[in-house]
């Protein structure tokens, strides 16, 4: 029998994906953001209809062969209606409840997951907010967790976010938060994890918060104890993707059977079939493509990042010469590992620099989701109809890595099973 569980504040879905891949039942998610409530319905519909062994009709919308609208209407209703885009909040949690109400049909909850927006705790938010994220309301929204919690009563919980909270106001929020979840019947277990013990090509610590009902009897799961050996380089996950340079590509590639190496069929990268979306490359001003390729000269033949400080004059158009200074970066095809892939991407590419100094431009959202483990057959849609750009860099950032998230799922299902 599947385990249920309800995702908050659930972004475009990495997390609940690793536990779907467990097998785990998703009762409800709940997202502020419409174009990633898009996307949770879309990847709903692939869950849905592979299930129903209908993933040819999944495929006809990755093609274009039909719309949003009619790929939703291959769902059934009740499905669509456990994507709840509502803000988490105490004017919209009586509404919330009722409609996880609806979905849950009298089954029980056992286990709620999700991280609230993190930039009230990250360092890079403090550091450019004038108040160091003082006064922000999303400091608290972990009281806004605890309330479902305290709703649903679940066996356990999973809480994401950025190492910065272990910091903020000097351990505050954390200390409030370990209290508050006490309140309401929790004892939590706190991890520090790195994508990169679970497969991830990429350098991404986060917290993760692990809670139980204080009247089992549980041991904590052991998270700390899995560990991949990365084999694969960057180039593993590029190699195969087709050659783009700045503003060329498109959203939908025909017939795209490209030969994969183990990393990708084994972590189920590429799956199967044969329509690659979303490998469509930002357009850059000729200022930043020749930025671009210093960078990637440095890197290929130094194994040096660049400093900005470093580059000709004519080249520097920033004002400020004393901090961000490594704001060009490439990711580097001969590491085991990325730099952390952040929502930021949406604003510019320049931290994320493509390896191959001819295609010369960022990296592509297909890229980006790859690096952050996400399949092909994900599709991150705008809150309109198609691809939008920057909505699908956001969600991609904000993620949890799907397969850091099935991983820690295994781990929990270990727990809940005894």
């Amino acid at each position: 029998m599947s385990l249920n569980f309800i995702d908050l504040f659930a972004g475009a879905g990495g997390l609940s994906e690793g536990f779907v891949r467990a097998g785990f039942n998703p009762i409800a998610h709940v997202e502020i953001e419409t174009a990633a409530c898009n996307t949770l319905k879309t990847r709903t519909a692939f869950h849905y209809l592979k299930s129903e062994n209908r993933l040819d009709e999944y495929v006809q919308y990755l093609k274009g062969d039909i719309n949003r609208s009619e790929l939703y209407s291959k769902l059934p209703d009740q499905l669509l209606q456990t994507i709840i885009n509502e803000p988490i909040g105490d004017e919209n949690n009586d509404y919330i409840f009722a409609k996880i109400d609806s979905c849950l049909n009298r089954k029980n909850v056992d286990l709620i997951i999700g991280g609230p927006p993190c930039q009230a705790y990250s360092l890079v938010g403090r550091a450019r907010s004038k108040t160091k994220m003082e006064g922000d309301p999303r400091n608290y929204l972990f009281e806004q967790y605890a309330r479902y919690l305290e709703r649903y009563k679940p066996k356990m919980f999973v809480f994401e976010n950025v190492l910065g909270l272990k910091s903020a106001k000097k351990g505050y929020y954390l200390n409030q938060m370990q209290q508050r979840f006490f309140e309401v019947g929790y004892e939590i277990k706190l991890y520090i994890l790195d994508a990169r013990n679970f497969g991830v090509l990429q350098n991404r610590r986060r917290i993760i918060i692990v809670g139980w009902k204080k009247e089992f009897n549980f041991n904590p799961p052991n998270l700390n104890s899995v560990s991949t050996e990365l084999k694969n380089t960057i180039k593993d996950i590029l190699y195969d993707l087709p050659y783009l340079n700045a503003g060329g590509g498109t959203d939908k590639y025909q017939n795209y059977i490209a030969e994969k190496n183990d990393y990708l069929g084994t972590h189920k990268i590429r799956n199967g079939i044969d329509v690659l979306t979303q490998h469509i490359a930002r357009d850059h001003r000729e200022l930043d493509k020749r930025i671009y390729k210093i960078a990637v000269d440095k890197w290929n033949e130094n194994k040096e990042r660049l400093n900005y400080n470093d580059l000709p004059e004519d080249l520097k158009t920033h004002q400020n010469r004393s901090s961000f200074m490594d704001r060009f970066k490439v990711v580097a095809a001969d590491k085991k590992f990325s730099q952390t892939v952040v929502a930021h991407i949406a604003k510019d590419g320049h931290y994320y620099i493509h390896p191959d100094r001819d295609q010369n431009r960022s990296i592509t959202v297909r890229e980006a989701a790859r690096l952050q483990s996400f399949p092909d057959d994900y599709y991150f849609e705008g809150e309109r109809e198609g691809a939008n750009r920057t909505a699908a860099f956001k969600q991609i950032g904000n993620a949890v890595p799907p397969l850091m998230a099935k991983s820690i799922a295994f781990e929990i299902l270990k727990v809940l099973n005894g």
